[in-house]
């Protein structure tokens, strides 16, 4: 523990240091009437999140159990997660544009049931993010970054790469990569990373770490903890025409029990997504994965967006297989719900076994402003009799979403204050996998300040 403090302190005072010298920066700028070579900028954001859930099938961390009502219960907490970050900023012309961000993070909570489960602030602040980024280097050839950075979003692979190191994504989705990304020509990409999230018991933190964070959220499917994991991948990207984009893409994982015996699982994956754009108004996007164990994965959806001027319809249909056993590696976020993520039987966010048709309508009356309602079946793709009913039907689920802005900033002004919410529910009526027909259901309210 003494180690992580004296490491966070060494990484703080260097990033402090860092930001004292872009404000001379700022300050010579102001003195000269000078563009300065370093560009400083710092903010922070508060998230506020109420969930209430009930009847969640599955056991978060219980293994392969079947569904027991008085087992999963009832949960309310209340969720406060402050940030603050910085970064420098600064243009080297033929040598790219890079960039030096950090910030902290912490996540308290007030938790009404149960009520064992509460947190207080400032019981532990991290490293949430630490990183070094530069683009169009070598004269706009390469990009690259590396350090402490979010996994989502990585070459555009949502559904695969989501989730980081903590046990609670909800707070941060962080992980230690190095990421390189060459533009082979001005149609294609070719893409290289490599990430270790070694157990953050061990972490760069202050505080209390007994209750949160003390093990991967990447567990094991029998819900043990204290694990090590790595992978690395490389991914292919083109857009040979203007309405077609495709990838291709391997990615390997290893993840690694610390504690003794030090069991292990390795996960190998080959894919490919296309991304079709049908019209100006209808797009398209599939993919096929396949892991070395024999396991699958697929995906097929197609959405429409109006182009009519101001509030625009939307519809989509997308589904989703999974086979019995497929591994969702690091894709384990609430990639379809809220309310899974934390019921799933293998783990948190442990998505697989699946057969999911979804249908969704709604209506986008600004940007950041949207309603949408979505509804469908979900089978096993595999009677393994883990729900501890007889059947394949796992149930029908139903979500409603409306986000909405608070207060938009007015960019011509020089405003940066926004405050912008959502409000999700979602309801899941068991069918005979499981051995309850109590419907579940998850409500959350968000309210988001970035300043």
């Amino acid at each position: 523990m003494k180690d992580a403090v004296r490491g966070v302190g060494v990484v703080v005072a260097s990033f402090c240091a860092f930001c004292a010298h872009a404000a001379e920066a700022e300050y010579a700028k102001a003195e000269t009437d000078e563009a300065p070579a370093i560009k400083f900028d710092a903010g922070a954001d508060l998230r506020i999140r109420q969930e209430i859930m009930d009847h969640v099938p599955g056991l978060p961390y219980g293994g392969f159990r079947a569904f027991r009502f008085n087992e999963s219960g009832y949960r309310n907490h209340i969720r406060f997660r402050p940030r603050v970050w910085a970064e420098l900023k600064g243009d080297a012309g033929e040598a790219g544009t890079w960039t030096l961000y950090g910030r902290l993070a912490d996540e308290f909570r007030w938790n009404s049931r149960p009520a064992n489960r509460a947190t207080s602030w400032p019981g532990e602040v991290i490293l949430d993010n630490l990183y070094l980024e530069g683009k169009g280097v070598f004269d706009g050839f390469l990009d690259l970054k590396v350090g402490r950075q979010n996994l989502y979003g990585l070459c555009g692979l949502g559904r695969i790469l989501v989730d980081g190191t903590p046990g609670d994504g909800s707070r941060t989705l962080y992980t230690d990569m190095a990421s390189v990304r060459l533009h082979v020509t001005e149609t294609s990409t070719l893409d290289f990373f490599g990430l270790y999230n070694f157990d953050s018991a061990s972490d760069f933190r202050i505080g209390d770490d007994r209750h949160r964070l003390s093990s991967l959220a990447s567990r094991f499917p029998d819900g043990s903890g204290n694990q090590d994991d790595w992978g690395a991948g490389v991914v292919w990207g083109q857009t040979p025409v203007e309405w077609l984009n495709y990838q291709v893409f391997a990615i390997t994982k290893r993840l690694r029990e610390k504690q003794l015996p030090q069991t292990s699982r390795r996960t190998d994956l080959l894919g490919a997504r296309v991304q079709p754009k049908l019209s100006e108004t209808i797009s398209s996007d599939f993919d096929v994965m396949y892991q070395r164990c024999g396991e699958w994965s697929a995906f097929a959806g197609v959405s429409w967006k109006s182009a009519r001027e101001g509030w625009k319809p939307l519809l989509g249909i997308d589904y989703r297989y999974m086979s019995g056993k497929w591994d969702p590696m690091w894709g384990r976020d609430a990639i379809e719900s809220e309310m899974y993520l934390y019921g799933s039987h293998n783990g948190v966010g442990w998505w697989s076994n699946q057969h999911y048709l979804k249908l969704s309508a709604g209506v986008e009356l600004k940007p950041r402003h949207k309603l949408v309602f979505s509804c469908g079946p979900v089978f096993a793709a595999e009677r393994d009799g883990i729900g501890g009913g007889n059947g394949r039907f796992k149930g029908l689920f139903t979500r409603a979403l409306y986000a909405f802005p608070i207060w938009t900033p007015d960019k011509e002004k020089g405003e940066s204050f926004e405050m912008y919410g959502h409000v999700i529910g979602e309801v899941f009526n068991p069918g005979d996998y499981y051995d309850t027909d109590k419907p579940a259901y998850f409500l959350r309210w968000q309210v988001e300040l970035k300043f």
